[in-house]
């Protein structure tokens, strides 16, 4: 097998550099729920200021929110969700459920989301081609990047 300093090219890892830090999802979290001015965020958050500036200030870079003055002075801003913010939405949900299920009981979940049908939000992941839910022994990966198996790099 070749050796590689390279880890494999992969999405996930993309995704991760960008909103994978605890402060990053967790505004995206406060903003989804409306939460959208810095003094909101630091309180709902228990970031530092400056750990919290310098987050949101790469999200906007990385057009995951927006940022719209809303007082002149002194002049404040507040923090939107862009398309591709309300896309990790569904994301965060997830994540929510997840720790409901093996870090919480069911009554001490902290919160709960309703869904537009009156019911309490289960999210599952569904394959949009047929609709089932996905499980794990249903996939099969298939590398695309030259090099790499689903095993890792190939010998040169």
């Amino acid at each position: 097998m070749a050796a590689t300093k390279d880890p494999r090219p992969c999405s996930i890892a993309d995704a991760l550099a960008l909103v994978g830090e605890k402060y990053s999802l967790l505004v995206l979290r406060e903003v989804c729920l409306g939460n959208s001015r810095f003094d909101q965020l630091v309180r709902n958050i228990g970031a530092p200021r400056d750990i919290l500036a310098t987050r949101l200030r790469r999200l906007v870079d990385a057009g995951i929110l927006t940022k719209e003055a809303y007082q002149e002075r002194p002049q404040r801003f507040e923090y939107r969700p862009t398309r591709a913010g309300l896309e990790l939405e569904p994301v965060l949900m997830t994540l929510m459920a997840w720790g409901d299920r093996h870090l919480r009981s069911d009554d001490d979940r902290p919160m709960v989301v309703r869904h537009v049908c009156g019911e309490i939000l289960a999210p599952v992941v569904t394959c949009r081609a047929c609709g089932d839910e996905v499980r794990h022994e249903d996939l099969t990966a298939h590398p695309r990047t030259a090099g790499w198996t689903v095993a890792g790099p190939t010998a040169a």
